[in-house]
């Protein structure tokens, strides 16, 4: 019961003001009664795959998506179409370029598309690579994904 109290006020705090650090949303939740521990926020964020995305305010902030079960809410396309920089085909594998810290947020988006083509992917801090079996596999996938950013 608690967890649940806990979770429902991380995503208030963060749907409220940007949030950078782990410290920072300890002390909030503090604030609001909560007795946590840093490491108590860490299982916290990733229970709730909160991820970081640019801040306008701060470097960096927490987000959430709330994507229900495997579908891709218009939040998460949104974040895919704004960050994603460049597509590109590399023999059997795709290079897609980011913004700086949204490489594994990238990766996140196109896990959930699960495109038959791809054999596993590698999120950087700017970099997703996408392996697959073969050059045409990436040339469509690369389509597909040019698909998706329109």
């Amino acid at each position: 019961m608690m967890r649940s109290g806990r979770h429902s006020a991380i995503l208030e705090i963060i749907a409220k003001q940007e949030i950078e650090t782990q410290e920072e949303l300890c002390a909030e939740l503090n604030k609001r009664n909560y007795s946590v521990t840093q490491a108590t926020v860490s299982r916290d964020i990733k229970e709730l795959r909160l991820f970081k995305v640019a801040g306008s305010e701060k470097k960096y902030k927490y987000a959430y998506i709330d994507e229900g079960s495997n579908k891709i809410s218009p939040r998460m396309h949104n974040l895919f179409r704004e960050s994603v920089l460049s597509i590109r085909p590399a023999l059997n594998q795709v290079v897609i370029k980011t913004l700086r810290g949204n490489g594994s947020n990238a990766g996140m988006i196109v896990d959930k598309l699960n495109l038959p083509e791809i054999v596993g992917s590698i999120a950087g801090d700017d970099t997703l690579l996408i392996v697959t079996e073969s050059s045409e596999d990436a040339r469509t996938v690369e389509e597909k994904l040019n698909k998706f950013l329109k």
